[in-house]
């Protein structure tokens, strides 16, 4: 075997341990017992120790080393590009470190769910305060600016004034556009009772139409819908509330997304460093087209409504027409996840600036709760009534994930751009998805985007399913401009 074999080996086996690492992770969301937390702790650490150990092993610089990366075609060059910045990335962070993270971050989760439900910001403020520092000391150790170095692990290459500079050119239309729907006559919101049962039985559905794979996969439910897995074990969670179906329709659909890019990428690629999304950004386009240009659209939600009929036996009220306008109605909302088109990038933009003050110092997580209630009021206008409802209400920074949520709105620009190449690659698109067929508007991702894996750089995968041109945050203006002003009669 030559050095390349012998490190793409190790890389699979590696790969096949992470993997199991994260079915650990999605145990705990689902179903392992309450009891078990303490415990899963210790597991989780143990495994980021096998991990960094061998994410570090000396051999992987010797074979890199021994390695003529031109005599490589182009996908053997991408495997050593991302192996070289991943060893640099794992050697740059100390053994007892990344496993201090490990166990510090499973007991910060199961903290963050009991303070969670029961409004409990102070009693978990102190070890929240714990992961910001380890977290502060993880970005140091790859030098230069603390939260562009944490950045890089869900979207490299990019920086905190790139992504700064794009978030500044969105708000101001984003803030206009809100007040603009919010100041007209509202649509009427779905109403009714929906049984929990019959929900997860169109989430099925659903899943299905948008092309995930269930021989590869399995739906459950999660406090916090999330996408777990790559190649043959890819898993969604979701959730239920029997007066808000939408809940759990459009957060299967936005998992369906992430999960159909997993099952997609070519199987050569497995358990190695091309065998995943090459980035969370990249990955939130997929999700977001899936969500919300696709799953939102007038077209779709016709078929939609005739399926909430069979799914609950009973008329959906309205018609078509009454039942997108819900879909896509206003409202103040204090939950991301729930947030419409308009809105939602708002509060990303919240948690973005706070978690970057966070890492570099400026603000205290003592006084995270009352800076997020005072921007909060300052972009929606009124006032977070509870904890769950603000500050506590999403799971990463208990997980450690800072850096993270500034890929959300990069998805949705990325996705603005996918939008606009699709709809002139298939110019019957809405003719097909009021049948409920997604299968032209998945297969051009599928061809355009998902099978490529980790091959290209995230602005390049976008840019070759655009026909070169650059990512730009002015697709996705166009596109909700178009839309809400239309819903509106702006």
């Amino acid at each position: 075997m030559t050095a390349f074999d012998d490190l793409l080996a190790h890389q699979r086996e590696t790969g096949a341990l992470a993997q199991v690492a994260g079915r650990l992770g999605w145990d705990q969301e689902t179903v392992m017992p309450a009891g078990a937390g303490d415990q899963r702790a210790e597991e989780q650490a143990a495994m980021e120790s096998v991990l960094h150990a061998r994410r570090t092993d000396p051999r992987i610089g010797a074979w890199l080393a021994a390695i003529d990366a031109a005599a490589l075609d182009d996908e053997g060059r991408a495997q050593i590009r991302h192996i070289r910045w991943n060893y640099s990335r794992a050697q740059a962070i100390p053994a007892d470190l990344a496993t201090a993270l490990a166990r510090l971050t499973s007991r910060a989760h199961q903290a963050w769910a009991a303070a969670r439900a029961s409004d409990d910001f102070k009693g978990f403020a102190p070890l929240l305060a714990e992961v910001v520092a380890l977290k502060r000391e993880e970005g140091a150790a790859h030098g230069g600016d603390p939260y562009d170095a944490l950045l890089q692990d869900y979207e490299p290459g990019a920086s905190a004034a790139q992504l700064g500079e794009m978030f500044g050119a969105l708000r101001p239309r984003l803030v206009s556009l809100r007040a603009a729907c919010l100041d007209a006559p509202q649509p009427a919101p779905l109403s009714g009772s929906f049984d929990a049962g019959a929900q997860m039985a169109l989430a099925q559905r659903l899943a299905g139409v948008f092309g995930y794979d269930f021989d590869r996969g399995r739906i459950d439910k999660a406090v916090h819908p999330f996408s777990s897995g790559s190649g043959d074990d890819v898993r969604i969670t979701t959730r239920t509330a029997v007066d808000d179906p939408l809940n759990c329709i459009y957060s299967t659909i936005h998992e369906t997304g992430h999960a159909c890019y997993e099952q997609a990428i070519r199987p050569a690629y497995r358990l190695t460093p091309l065998g995943e999304g090459v980035s969370m950004g990249v990955h939130e386009s997929q999700s977001r087209i899936y969500e919300n240009q696709l799953g939102r659209s007038r077209a779709f939600t016709g078929w939609l409504h005739g399926a909430m009929h069979e799914a609950f036996g009973t008329e959906v009220p309205g018609g078509p027409e009454a039942f997108y306008r819900a879909v896509n109605r206003l409202e103040n909302n204090f939950i991301r996840t729930e947030a419409d088109e308009v809105q939602y990038n708002l509060h990303v933009l919240l948690r973005f600036d706070l978690e970057r003050a966070l890492i570099s110092g400026d603000l205290a997580v003592s006084d995270l709760e009352a800076a997020w209630n005072d921007r909060f009021k300052a972009d929606f206008g009124f006032d977070v009534d509870k904890p769950s409802h603000g500050v506590l209400q999403d799971v990463h920074w208990s997980a450690g994930l800072f850096g993270y949520f500034a890929t959300y709105t990069l998805g949705n620009v990325y996705a603005g751009c996918l939008n606009e190449h699709l709809r002139a690659a298939v110019p019957t698109l809405d003719d097909q998805l009021g049948a409920g067929d997604l299968s032209a508007a998945t297969g051009w991702l599928r061809e355009n985007v998902q099978q490529y894996g980790g091959l290209y750089e995230p602005r390049e995968v976008i840019a070759r399913a655009c026909g070169g041109a650059a990512p730009s945050e002015e697709p996705l203006l166009r596109y909700l401009e178009a839309k809400f002003g239309d819903l509106y009669g702006l």
